[in-house]
């Protein structure tokens, strides 16, 4: 079986572990309380379907990037927010629930608001127009089956058995953590090459995306008053996009694989960004909230 092959099959079931992970950590009460908050979560849909489209078209033609790579990174900008993203909150004390709640809606959502950001990005950067649809249905099935049941899974069981879940709970989150370092690591290997071939272009354009994103949507739930849990969630939301469908998209339909290359890079890079974000939430002087923090497994 081939690396790619491999790869294939493991990432998957990676990220679903990671997500039944999170489902470990999580009661029902923990999306109540996330219902009760609506500017929270409109907040971070606002951030992810607005903020980051507008800011992925300014960083495209700021950069001055050839319209293959900036069509591309308006793919990625209209991706929703990544599996990933509920691990790196949960590392960096953030609310878990928020963050896979804006997971599971802007993963819906995106699908709508997609085609009509690359319609757009098609005619202002390559003047031309989407001749493509979206797989609506299989994608928001394969995303389903990928979070939501995992979570669900994991909900049940700490329901059921919380004695046993809490005795399981720190092992399971040093694996999850472990497995998400191997997903970073498989997406720099098999990508090396065209990870190689387009840092000196393409990476300063997803660094400075990224970072704009990340701070962006820090400061402003801030401006917004939200509590640090709930602004850990919607930066690390935004700030970590779907870069697997990124490359669906660019590849599968339209048929443009040097597209795909700011996903790709942005794949990598992103993690690198989140990483140092949870370092920078993690710091001693930022523990002030560690407090009111329910146990945590990482």
């Amino acid at each position: 079986m081939s690396a790619s092959a491999v790869v294939g099959i493991a990432l998957p079931l990676a990220l679903a572990f990671i997500m039944f992970y999170l489902g470990l950590t999580l009661r029902v009460a923990d999306f109540r309380a996330v219902l009760a908050r609506p500017r929270a979560l409109t907040a971070g849909l606002m951030g992810q379907l607005v903020m980051l489209p507008l800011l992925g078209a300014a960083v495209a033609r700021a950069s001055g990037l050839d319209p293959t790579m900036a069509v591309g990174l308006m793919v990625l900008a209209a991706c929703p927010g990544g599996v990933s993203s509920g691990l790196l909150t949960h590392l960096a004390r953030g609310d878990v629930a928020l963050s896979i709640a804006l997971t599971a809606v802007t993963s819906i959502v995106a699908m709508l608001s997609l085609p009509l950001v690359l319609d757009w990005a098609l005619q202002a950067f390559a003047q031309r127009s989407l001749q493509v649809e979206l797989p609506l249905a299989e994608t928001i099935r394969r995303i389903f089956l990928l979070t939501t049941v995992p979570v669900v899974v994991g909900m049940v069981l700490r329901a059921r058995w919380p004695a046993t879940v809490e005795r399981v709970e720190r092992a399971a989150g040093r694996i999850a953590t472990t497995l998400f370092i191997l997903i970073v690591l498989a997406t720099f290997w098999t990508q090396r090459e065209v990870l190689f071939a387009h840092l000196p272009t393409v990476g300063p354009a997803c660094v400075a995306l990224n970072v704009l994103v990340l701070g962006c949507a820090w400061f402003g739930s801030s401006a917004l008053r939200l509590e640090r849990r709930d602004r850990i969630a919607v930066a690390t939301e935004c700030g970590l996009q779907n870069s697997a469908l990124g490359i669906y998209v660019t590849v599968q339909l339209l048929a443009a694989p040097a597209m795909s290359v700011p996903s790709v890079v942005y794949a990598l890079l992103m993690n690198v960004g989140a990483l140092v974000f949870v370092a920078w939430m993690r710091r001693p002087t930022a523990g002030a909230t560690r407090g009111h923090v329910r146990g945590q497994g990482a």
